[in-house]
């Protein structure tokens, strides 16, 4: 909890400084202050005749797709069908099957390979010398 402290930067005085909650005084006015009442922020619909009705009045499981309940219900079993199923199966087995990141398989299989060949040449499975001393070629003390 501590680590993402630092993460609120300088949103975090702000924060405690206002709280987001709204108080009115419960307490009598006095003097010419006046009462704070509170009021509605936005004032109420007025009826109108023309007729417009909420989709959600119409279909109480209205998920925005269509007015029509029923095409309504379709696209959205075929959106989430696409959307969630497919893309986790496919997105699934697509990750599953990338290549070997890093080569770390084949690097393993390799060193296995290159075991196997030194201990049936009888060679030691590491040396002393990561390069053949022999094939160095080495300045001479007078070219430096």
């Amino acid at each position: 909890m501590l680590t993402r402290l630092p993460r609120l930067g300088l949103s975090l005085p702000r924060l405690l400084c206002n709280p987001p909650a709204r108080f009115a005084s419960q307490s009598k006015p006095i003097g010419a202050a006046g009462a704070a009442s509170v009021t509605e922020l936005h004032p109420p619909e007025e009826k109108s005749g023309h007729g417009e009705v909420s989709p959600f009045v119409k279909n109480p499981d209205y998920h925005g797709f269509s007015l029509d309940p029923v095409v309504d219900k379709w696209n959205m079993r075929l959106a989430f069908f696409f959307s969630i199923s497919m893309a986790l199966v496919i997105g699934g087995a697509f990750i599953h099957y990338l290549p070997d990141p890093g080569m770390q398989e084949w690097a393993r299989r390799e060193a296995e390979r290159v075991v196997l060949q030194r201990e049936q040449e009888g060679v030691p499975l590491l040396s002393e010398n990561y390069f053949d001393p022999e094939k160095i070629v080495l300045p001479s003390s007078g070219e430096q």
